[in-house]
């Protein structure tokens, strides 16, 4: 609705621009000669009359002008022109569209044995259900970031969370296991679409140093989804476990209401291209394009070309692969915990398992307290501009590492250590619980750090930029989960927990070190535009 409503006031913005410039042509019409659109001197008046356009210089092909449409000065229809309200309410909305498809990733946990029973699977079979959705997340990302850099965010989002709902529904009625692992499968394929564009649309909305407050907000209240999944869980043993995917469907259907009927289209460049078009059509003249697309021939080759720059990136850009592997390892720990907390907390304190999986309030605790490090760290960056200012030279990306240097990296090893070290029945559970705790604020800033750090970098591109990312880490993720029923039942809670310590230990320097040397990485890249 609000994409229709933008559609139209685009265009009478276009018709009042058109009014003004022929007022203007008719005034200098009297004290100069007839007016030529074609002519040199005329093109020039076009360019100066028409605000948001400029001349491209003849094509090399046909010799041909191309009128280029941009942003007027302070245009109001410019997305980070608009109120500061309805920036934070689109933004408010990709958090909601990004929970809704979250919350399945983690929901069917505490029924999980209702669903080994129900189709006669053991529990590594059984696990493969989120392994699937895990690893459909990480594939279908490889296409919603293009695709959205082509067709704008909105149809990617709605289009998608529709079929994603679809799937959810098919997995619940599913007459055996095969399909439901194949539903399951591809309702993560379709509902990758917001956890890879949400970063470009966060970056559509807010400039660098907006963001870096815009976008901490952004992850760290998506990240209440999967770990509040096994809190809602938690109480649908009674209920049946194929409750999880209707509950599942029932908010994303919600969610998706609200969003079509409230949110804007935010790309910039879909925005200028209904402009292109509107010029286009209301004076018939086809020379009016989009920067972006002048160059490319039909909507298939740009698609092309978007499809193709996350695989480009991924082999270019030493800063996407070193914050790929880290969250990985990030997402290969956490997801594991799915099936690791009854080992944790059920064997050895003799609590039920809807119990255990509400003890992950814990970690959504330790996530919402991050948000308060909102104002405190957006002080230390705005200082930090102040002076980059003062020298002349622009903000560098690398205070975004100021998140993860919080005690994020820190914390990871350490709670996962404590947890490790404590989970024993002499020990009060509440020390466990505690290093959960710890683990979810660890969480919440390091997959801040890593995605204001991409989205502050790569601007226009960050939707492409965060296409491995989410690839890499779910389908590894998601691969690997069945193998954490065999590690804990082999190794133990004890030595499992200290196992996965020990990797998030190697990881925990990487932000201090980019904070230091991350200008060198920069350098390297091809699409950094900001590399001193």
């Amino acid at each position: 609705m609000q994409s229709i409503l933008q559609y139209r006031r685009l265009r009478k913005e276009v018709k009042e621009d058109l009014k003004r410039f022929q007022d203007n042509k008719q005034r200098n019409s009297r004290s100069t000669s007839s007016f030529d659109a074609d002519s040199d001197r005329d093109t020039e008046k076009q360019q100066d009359l028409i605000p948001g356009i400029r001349i491209s210089g003849p094509a090399e092909h046909d010799g041909s002008i191309t009128f280029l449409v941009g942003w007027k000065d302070e245009d109001a229809l410019e997305p980070h022109n608009w109120s500061m309200l309805k920036r934070w309410w689109c933004t408010f909305a990709v958090c909601l569209i990004t929970m809704a498809i979250t919350i399945p990733a983690s929901i069917d946990g505490p029924v999980a044995d209702q669903f080994n029973e129900y189709y006669a699977v053991g529990p590594i079979a059984g696990s493969l259900t989120t392994g699937m959705y895990l690893i459909g997340l990480g594939v279908g990302s490889l296409f919603a970031g293009p695709f959205s850099e082509t067709l704008g965010r909105n149809p990617i989002y709605l289009g998608t969370t529709v079929v994603f709902m679809l799937f959810i529904m098919g997995k619940a009625l599913a007459p055996n296991y095969g399909a439901a692992i194949v539903f399951r499968f591809l309702s993560g394929f379709f509902g990758a679409a917001p956890l890879t564009c949400f970063g470009g649309t966060i970056g559509d909305l807010w400039r660098p140093l907006e963001l870096t407050y815009s976008l901490p907000f952004t992850t760290i209240f998506s990240y209440i989804a999967p770990f509040l999944g096994p809190v809602i869980g938690a109480y649908l043993p009674g209920a049946g476990f194929k409750w999880a995917d209707w509950i599942a469907m029932i908010i994303a259907a919600a969610v998706l209401v609200i969003f079509a009927l409230f949110q804007p289209e935010t790309y910039g460049p879909v925005l200028l291209e209904w402009k292109a078009h509107h010029l286009r059509d209301l004076t018939g003249d086809k020379r009016y394009q989009v920067d972006a697309h002048a160059s490319a021939a039909s909507l298939g080759r740009r698609l092309l070309v978007n499809v193709y720059r996350p695989f480009e990136m991924t082999l270019t850009e030493p800063i996407i692969l070193i914050f790929s592997f880290y969250l990985v390892i990030l997402y290969i720990v956490f997801f594991t915990f799915l099936e690791g907390y009854p080992f944790i907390f059920t064997q050895t304190y003799g609590i039920s398992k809807s119990l255990t999986y509400i003890l992950w309030v814990a970690m959504l605790s330790g996530d919402s307290v991050a948000l308060l490090l909102i104002p405190l760290l957006y002080g230390w960056t705005k200082k930090a501009a102040v002076r980059a200012e003062a020298k002349g030279e622009p903000l560098p990306p690398e205070v975004c590492m100021y998140w993860a240097m919080m005690g994020g990296s820190i914390l990871l090893p350490i709670s996962l250590f404590w947890m490790g070290w404590t989970c024993y029945s002499f020990i009060s559970i509440w020390s466990p619980i505690v290093g959960s705790f710890c683990f979810g604020y660890g969480v919440a800033t390091v997959f801040t750090t890593t995605y204001l750090y991409i989205c502050f970098t790569y601007t226009t591109y960050a939707a492409s930029a965060l296409t491995f990312m989410t690839f890499s880490r779910y389908v590894i993720s998601g691969a690997l989960l069945p193998a954490a029923i065999p590690m804990y039942e082999t190794l133990g809670p004890h030595f499992s927990l200290t196992l996965l310590g020990s990797i998030m230990a190697v990881m925990a320097p990487t932000p201090f070190l980019l904070y230091r040397y991350g200008h060198k990485v920069r350098a390297r890249s091809k699409y950094v535009q900001n590399k001193s």
